[in-house]
């Protein structure tokens, strides 16, 4: 599920949290042919808000074009695009991987170097979870590929904003310096 080359726009779309509004974010994109690779909504510090993330792909929608749409929307509160580098991006993805008793040590091998979790054990199949950026995410699932991956699912990216790196203590004496 590589998304390839930075061809996409990440949006986190502040929203307000009730029934029906992803519904209508969705068929904004739908009715456009706007492209999504992932989308993810939940509610934020603040119950009457949720936050989205879309990643979009960029050869499908113009990202002004996607604002101006989005905006359109009553529920919509606040767009920010996150350009490459200044968001913090995740993602999570569970994998199923066959891994019988003369293969799980490398299972576990690779779960550990990926700081993965095992979250279920069978007699002939493991279920792990691994969450990083979807970089991460791909180059895992590419290592467990040949053990046979019997499902997978991932969530698509969640992402904020980076935070400032600079102290106030630090932007106070700059400022007295001139």
């Amino acid at each position: 599920m590589a998304f390839g080359n930075g061809q996409h726009h990440i949006l986190t779309v502040l929203v307000e949290n009730k029934p029906g509004v992803l519904s209508r974010v969705a068929g904004l994109f739908s009715r456009r042919a706007f492209n999504i690779f992932s989308l993810a909504v939940s509610p934020t510090e603040d119950d009457r808000f949720s936050r989205m993330t879309v990643v979009v792909d960029a050869d499908s929608a113009p990202l002004e074009q996607v604002v101006k749409q989005l905006n359109k929307l009553i529920p919509v509160i606040k767009i920010t695009e996150l350009s490459s580098g200044e968001g913090v991006e995740r993602e999570m993805m569970l994998v199923t991987v066959r891994a019988p008793s003369d293969l799980r040590s490398h299972v576990t091998e690779l779960t550990a170097i990926f700081e993965a979790k095992i979250v279920d054990v069978g007699y002939e199949a493991m279920t792990i979870m691994v969450v990083g950026e979807p970089e991460k995410l791909d180059a895992f699932s590419d290592l467990v590929k040949p053990f046979g991956i019997v499902e997978l699912q991932r969530t698509g990216r969640i992402a904020l904003p980076k935070l400032a790196r600079e102290s106030t203590r630090l932007r106070s004496v700059k400022t007295a310096r001139g």
